[in-house]
């Protein structure tokens, strides 16, 4: 070295510092790439995704392979320094070389580069990755002998590198990943993407429509009742039982009584309506709502009574009723935040005794207690702990409310006033 001239030694130390601030951002970079997009890439051929991506099949040998180069070049930098310090200002050479080329190492080697690369990671990996693959070749031997050497080391701690798995995410790092995607993903969709990964928390019992409100076809009635019954019903799918609903014995649909009815209505007799039945599907009441939605794709089918423990009916859940709760409530009517919601003109809402916590919750985007009764009539009448009377006011989860009708002992409507909740609220925090 000592019949190198000085400038030559500067152009080296020049170029060994450049060198190792490729190594810190090739690192950084590589470590930092997000797994999922660049198997996008991949999967897209992207040339310098699938270089990185068989870079990472072996992260331990790619950091080996960085880390045998970056200590190459700061070791060979370090020595070609002093030799410079020393011809310039003599034995004071060794102080300066260790101080000042501390400094430029971490400057211009380590923070400037290895931030860079943290900000724009696949800028800085992909070019990257096509010099150190054939450095990865080239030096495949040293590599695999320094490796072998500290997963020998690793082994006597009780770690094996074979074991090493690639962590899969859970549903509720999911859900953070949803949410930070920003404007990669529009609002609504992003919505509708968490309502799916929720479906397991709920069950058929928090959105189905309770036993008594369910309407159906009671075949102990006269047949003229039945027929202006199926001509005044609004759902598509009705019930058929004997005196109750606990005997049930199939389903309605409307287009087979149109049919009949087209022909003539002396077509429609009780025979007939029991011919164009369809059979029962009972759904447990505490079926998660994803595994209810695979079993009406498995069975062909749109509809289920809920039934508890005992075999007692509790409501009735249909597949437009997992549907909403993906893609939201399905209404027409623009007042209406919900079939079971309304907002009046003077900012109070309107809630249907029989609407769900859930459901008020998801709408209004409020945090009433969802771990006891699954309606709001519930909530209220265990707050209560009686049968209230109508116009009895009362304070739930914060929330100054009104009994505004009572209908064979349960509370039918309620009027709630939020805009008074939230100034008394702001007035707290003040």
């Amino acid at each position: 070295m000592n019949t190198i001239s000085t400038v030559a030694l500067s152009i080296i130390l020049l170029v060994l510092i450049l060198l190792s601030g490729f190594f810190s951002s090739a690192e950084t970079s590589l470590m930092s790439l997000n797994r999922y997009r660049l198997k996008h890439l991949v999967k897209n051929k992207h040339r310098g995704a699938k270089l990185t991506q068989a870079l990472l099949a072996r992260p331990d040998r790619l950091i080996g392979l960085i880390l045998i180069g970056n200590n190459f070049v700061n070791i060979l930098a370090a020595s070609i320094a002093t030799v410079i310090c020393v011809r310039l200002w003599g034995d004071l050479g060794y102080a300066i070389a260790t101080g000042a080329l501390t400094i430029i190492i971490l400057v211009f080697a380590e923070i400037t580069p290895k931030t860079l690369a943290a900000l724009h990671p696949e800028k800085v990996a992909f070019p990257a990755s096509y010099i150190l693959t054939p450095l990865y070749r080239l030096f495949y031997p040293l590599i695999w002998m320094v490796i072998s050497l500290t997963n020998g080391l690793l082994r006597l701690f009780g770690v094996d590198i074979d074991d090493a798995k690639e962590h899969s995410i859970n549903s509720e790092e999911l859900k953070i990943i949803v949410n930070e995607a920003g404007a990669l993903i529009p609002k609504r969709h992003q919505n509708m993407l968490l309502s799916i990964l929720d479906l397991e928390k709920v069950t058929v019992e928090d959105i189905m429509i309770p036993r008594s409100e369910v309407t159906g076809i009671d075949l102990a009635d006269d047949i003229d009742e039945i027929i202006e019954q199926l001509q005044s019903a609004v759902h598509t799918r009705l019930p058929v039982f004997n005196n109750d609903i606990d005997n049930v014995v199939g389903f309605l649909h409307a287009r087979q009584v149109i049919k009949l009815i087209a022909k003539s209505e002396e077509e429609l007799t009780l025979e007939s309506i029991q011919q164009a039945m369809t059979a029962v599907n009972f759904v447990p009441e505490g079926t998660p709502l994803n595994t209810q939605l695979l079993n009406f794709q498995r069975k062909k089918t749109r509809i289920g009574l809920v039934v508890d423990e005992y075999g007692d009916i509790q409501g009735l859940v249909t597949l437009e009723d997992i549907l909403e709760e993906i893609v939201g409530e399905f209404t027409t009517d623009f007042a209406a935040i919900s079939k079971d919601i309304q907002i009046e003109k003077d900012g109070s809402i309107i809630i249907d005794g029989s609407a769900t916590i859930r459901e008020i919750n998801r709408s209004l985007n409020w945090e009433m207690p969802t771990d006891g009764p699954k309606t709001l009539n519930g909530i209220i009448l265990e707050h209560l702990e009686s049968i209230p009377q109508a116009g009895t006011g009362l304070r739930l989860a914060g929330y100054p409310m009104e009994i505004l009708q009572i209908k064979t002992n349960m509370v039918k409507s309620v009027r709630i006033w939020p805009e008074l909740y939230k100034s008394e609220t702001a007035s707290d925090h003040e």
